[in-house]
């Protein structure tokens, strides 16, 4: 092995070593001279540069040596592998108490390690708790000393964790071996709802107190949550998710401190909570500087061995999910799994692909707990700790990531602390520029969404979901702006939901000149693009002229028309296509693409408006509603 060792190093050792700019060389002829920013660097939705390629030149000093379960903790806080890597934790929000029951035992025999329990409070649909027999009652036959059990509490919470505690001795909990997350975040709450009925100081020092009686009743429940998933979903980028997390959890250590318990002591009771999005990469690395800034906060209270103990649960991100076709969302909560799951969190829930119409059912819930069953047990994604680790891209990644977040949180602590920097809509500001951008950037297809922007299914995705009961009514009016949640498909959804609505069924004719082969790629983009406003688009094979097309537009019966073809074919045909349909009776024209310096002339001959990529997708959809007599 040393012998050929030797032989490979002399053998490298004839070839010069390439440099960067013989790379960039060969890169600018490839792009035949264009910008190289614009073409092969991009940006997170932080600002954070992505280089096309990462090398050697890019390795960070120390990440070579760095090891698992080492301070800062980046990769991770165990030296070695636990279990399967994470535990599955389900989620069930079914109504009634006897009903959630069955469905858990069904969930623990189906391989899941956990159970998250959302329960009905004002704001929240889910299961209707109320005192510890209702918790007894759901609990029955489970062993909390095995599979934890997780509370998702909308307002009232410390009620709720009171009546959970209560309901240990019912169900024959082994006493100091309940392994559950009661996950009190007052602070959360008040940034989701903008108020919590009382003072916050009164809530959060009712949660201090529930964590004392907690702790003393079973030592290996943690009470209080940092649940970073409500900016998340309000619409936060990444490093504003970890900013506020990183507010929040040193806001619950100064209230730790007020009731006397310490840094160290306070820390294992924390539990944390971080969004898991399409973007693989960026989950991994928000989970890897996520600790790291956990370790920087409990290190800077002197208690950074008590980091060791951080507990992060990754959730699929809601906001990325759609109604429409929800097939799709099982791509996409396949790729947030699998990011939360190499990025080293400790549980992962998956929501089920049909969550964000309604009630789940047993297959639902079953493809759920199988999407993190098959990456655990046959892609073995759990026996590796932190496979990012010495990854250039991702190790840098990380760094940038986590400076970005410092910042942020300083400037949230500038303003005086996470609370004060709500009260002062500091935090909403942030979170709605960036959430414009980002709404922007689904308009104009930018980024697009599969099977609501990008290949939508138009007509009936075949699945039918019973909705959700209403969540009670939240009392009083909100003290603060709330950071209220959004998904990125919902202006979609409502142009697909005014045109199913209509009284008729909104078309627009295809008029596509010449051959398949000179029209089909704008003729599929038109289709596509008018099915993500609900509207049908007649399609053909193609027509040898103008008035070919227009006796085809009459015969239709359709009220608008597009022009499809290439560029070739429209300086044929183009305007007097277009003459033609509007001859025939189009009440409203257009065609796909840009019509460059012939914009003028084609406006003349009857074009209303023109379909290219980078428009706002949904003004042009709404606008093509209306004309078509669609309700807005």
């Amino acid at each position: 092995m040393t012998d050929t060792a030797t032989t490979e190093e002399k053998l490298a050792a004839d070839f010069p070593q390439a440099t960067r700019d013989q790379w960039l060389k060969l890169v600018d002829k490839a792009i035949k001279g264009g910008d190289f920013e614009k073409r092969l660097v991009s940006r997170t939705a932080d600002g954070l540069r992505v280089e096309p390629i990462y090398t050697r030149a890019e390795q960070l000093p120390g990440t070579a040596e760095a090891v698992p379960g080492a301070a800062p903790l980046t990769r991770g806080t165990d030296a070695s592998v636990r279990d399967l890597g994470w535990q599955i934790h389900q989620i069930n929000a079914e109504t009634e108490p006897a009903t959630a029951n069955a469905q858990i035992l069904e969930e623990l025999e189906g391989g899941v390690h956990g159970i998250v329990l959302q329960i009905e409070s004002p704001g929240q649909f889910g299961i209707r708790l109320a005192d510890a027999n209702d918790f007894a009652t759901v609990l029955t036959g489970t062993y909390l000393d095995l599979a934890p059990v997780q509370l998702k509490i909308g307002l009232g919470a410390p009620k709720l964790a009171r009546a959970f505690l209560a309901s240990l001795p019912l169900i024959g909990a082994k006493p100091g071996k309940t392994q559950a997350f009661l996950n009190l975040d007052c602070i959360g709450k008040y940034a989701r709802f903008g108020g919590l009925g009382r003072t916050l100081e009164d809530a959060t020092k009712e949660v201090m107190a529930v964590a004392a009686e907690a702790r003393k009743a079973e030592p290996n429940i943690r009470t209080v949550r940092v649940d970073a998933t409500v900016y998340h979903e309000a619409g936060a980028t990444e490093a504003q998710e970890l900013a506020a997390m990183a507010a929040t959890l040193v806001a619950y250590l100064k209230k730790f401190e007020e009731f006397g318990v310490k840094p160290a002591d306070a820390l294992p009771q924390i539990s944390y909570a971080l969004a898991a999005d399409t973007d693989q990469f960026l989950t991994m690395a928000k989970l890897r500087a996520a600790r790291q800034i956990i370790w920087r906060i409990a290190d800077a209270c002197g208690a950074g061995d008590a980091a060791a103990k951080t507990h992060i649960t990754a959730i699929t991100s809601e906001r990325m999910m759609a109604k429409r076709d929800p097939w799709t969302n099982l791509l996409r909560l396949t790729v947030a799994c699998t990011g939360a799951a190499l990025g080293g969190a400790h549980a992962i829930t998956v929501l089920p692909y049909t969550w964000t119409l309604g009630k789940t059912d047993k297959f639902a819930r079953r493809i759920a707990r199988n999407i993190q069953m098959v990456l655990q047990e046959e892609s073995s994604l759990g026996r590796v700790i932190d496979p990012a680790g010495g990854s250039w891209y991702l190790e840098n990644l990380t760094k940038d990531l986590a400076q970005k977040s410092w910042a942020l949180f300083q400037g949230i602590e500038a303003k005086g602390g996470i609370v004060d920097a709500l009260c002062a809509g500091f935090v909403q500001d942030e979170i709605a520029a960036v959430a414009a951008t980002r709404a922007k950037a689904v308009a104009t297809g930018r980024a697009p969404l599969t099977g609501v922007s990008a290949f939508p299914l138009l007509g009936d995705d075949g699945v039918k979901v019973t909705p959700h009961p209403a969540a009670p009514a939240i009392n009083g009016k909100p003290e603060i702006r709330p950071l209220t949640p959004h998904r990125l498909a919902e202006p979609f959804e409502a142009l697909r939901d005014a045109a199913d609505a209509a009284s008729h069924k909104p078309e627009v004719f295809l008029a596509s000149i010449g051959p398949i082969s000179e029209h089909t790629i704008r003729t599929t983009w038109v289709k596509n693009y008018l099915a993500a406003g609900g509207i049908a688009a007649l399609t053909s094979d193609g027509y040898k002229s103008a008035d070919e097309a227009a006796a085809a537009f009459r015969a239709s019966g359709a009220q608008a028309a597009c022009i499809c073809s290439s560029d070739a074919l429209y300086e044929q045909h183009a305007e007097a296509t277009a003459k033609a349909l509007k001859s025939a009776g189009a009440k409203f024209v257009l065609m796909a693409g840009k019509p460059g310096d012939q914009d003028a002339a084609l406006k003349s001959a009857g074009v209303d408006d023109f379909l290219a990529a980078g428009k706002d997708a949904l003004a042009v959809l709404a606008g093509l509603q209306k004309t078509l007599g669609i309700a807005g």
